[in-house]
């Protein structure tokens, strides 16, 4: 099985399950739900969907439960359009990139604030070396 194949599965299995999500399941525990990511086996019989969801912990468990309870529903609507001899088994895992990379861009926000504030102090980052060099000036006289 090639592997290209498989890839392109993969991305249509991610825009009918987002598709199947937003349009068709009416559970208010996947209100939020976003799909970030299939992966699936070369053999197209496995089927991983990662999904995010902001919010707690709680609402996080809650999506888990309500995907997990669709998941019949959303691999017969997969297989329908995916025209495949066997429709894949899916499985939901819940994907923390998205999290990761909001308090990565929260962290940068912070350090790039905190020179912006000691810039305007007044503080020359590059103070130092300068007086290195009028020190080694002054030793060369």
């Amino acid at each position: 099985m090639s592997s290209r194949r498989a890839a392109k599965v993969a991305r249509r299995i991610q825009q009918d399950a987002s598709e199947i999500i937003l349009y068709e399941l009416h559970d208010p525990r996947i209100e939020q739900v976003t799909i970030t990511k299939v992966d699936i086996s070369d053999d197209l019989r496995h089927a991983t969907i990662y999904f995010s969801v902001l919010g707690s912990e709680g609402k996080r468990r809650a999506a888990a439960r309500g995907l997990a309870s669709a998941s019949g529903l959303v691999r017969s609507r997969i297989a329908k359009g995916l025209g495949l001899r066997e429709a894949p088994d899916i499985a939901f895992q819940f994907d923390p990139s998205i999290e990761k990379a909001i308090e990565i861009s929260k962290l940068i926000d912070q350090v790039a604030a905190e020179y912006k504030d000691r810039d305007e102090a007044g503080a020359d980052p590059g103070t130092e070396d300068g007086e290195d060099e009028e020190d080694e000036e002054d030793g060369e006289s």
